[in-house]
């Protein structure tokens, strides 16, 4: 009855047409592939381009979003953490300022609904001040679907 959708945000070091970042922005095609290819994979945030990098979600032009939805917790790990993405997730420094807050948020959402980007703000806001909750988790601590 549920699926996870995620968020996570980075500010680039560089404009994405930067050469510095220029390793991050000739994979992205490859590796929204991986994750749309990966088991679990629902949907993911896109505009013509075919990512979201145009997509300015936050008042500074460098923050770009990574927005998506999953069958399971376990799938979505899984993508992340054990498939060819691990490699530019381990690169991240190099393309990405530290984050100074929240920059990741999960949370659960009822199968068949796709979340918005200004929903998604509220979630990682959420994260932020008040820390993880049913309504906006990490990683680090996960939270069961509403219904088990």
């Amino acid at each position: 009855m549920y699926h996870l959708a995620q968020l996570n945000i980075g500010k680039l070091r560089y404009p994405i047409d930067h050469p510095e970042v220029a390793e991050f922005a000739d994979n992205l095609d490859k590796i929204n592939a991986l994750a749309e290819g990966s088991k679990g994979f629902v949907w993911r945030l896109k505009d013509e381009s075919g990512n979201a990098t145009g997509i300015k979600a936050f008042d500074d032009p460098m923050i770009i979003v990574n927005m998506s939805v999953w069958d399971t917790l376990e799938n979505l790990k899984a993508f992340v953490y054990k498939s060819g993405h691990i490699d530019f997730l381990k690169k991240r420094n190099l393309w990405f300022e530290n984050p100074a807050s929240a920059h990741m948020v999960l949370w659960w959402i009822k199968k068949g609904y796709i979340p918005t980007v200004q929903e998604a703000r509220l979630r990682l806001k959420e994260l932020d001040n008040i820390g993880e909750s049913p309504a906006a988790f990490t990683f680090k601590k996960t939270f069961v679907p509403p219904e088990k």
